[in-house]
């Protein structure tokens, strides 16, 4: 019986200190997944607000763009601003707005901007594009 217990108090003093060993390898793992989290939010959530306010320009262009033929564009770029500004002005940051035409029948808006980023030095981009036909209002002849 005495054997026994010496090998039992000595696998417990063998033991002692592997919690503490196992939560200083285990907690950077458990911070990095965290942020990895974090991040991958923030990038969904930039990449909707690229796209609603692509959306919502595109709409806007395809309204107007019959009306006056240039004019279109700066409409379309307000309406982009103010989406940004108003969903995310700290998450879409510096986008870059660019008005397309590839034919008269067509118009579009197509958005690039970075997105803040929990790791330094990782640099994100989202990226998005909306376009549809022109609306063409045709009076009635009748």
């Amino acid at each position: 019986m005495r054997g026994w217990v010496r090998r039992r108090a000595a696998a417990a003093r063998g033991d002692s200190g592997m919690t503490a060993i196992e939560f200083v390898f285990l907690t950077p793992v458990l911070f990095f997944m965290i942020f990895a989290t974090v991040q991958f939010a923030l990038y969904f959530f930039a990449d909707h607000v690229a796209q609603a306010a692509a959306q919502a320009g595109a709409r806007k262009a395809r309204a107007t763009a019959d009306a006056e033929p240039g004019a279109w564009r700066g409409e379309a770029q307000d309406v982009v601003d103010s989406y940004i500004s108003q969903l995310g002005p700290q998450l879409v940051l510096s986008p870059d707005v660019k008005m397309l035409q590839p034919e008269q029948t067509t118009v579009g808006v197509e958005i690039t901007a970075r997105i803040p980023t929990v790791f330094p030095g990782l640099d994100l981009t989202v990226h998005a594009r909306s376009a549809g036909p022109v609306e063409r209002f045709v009076k009635d002849e009748n």
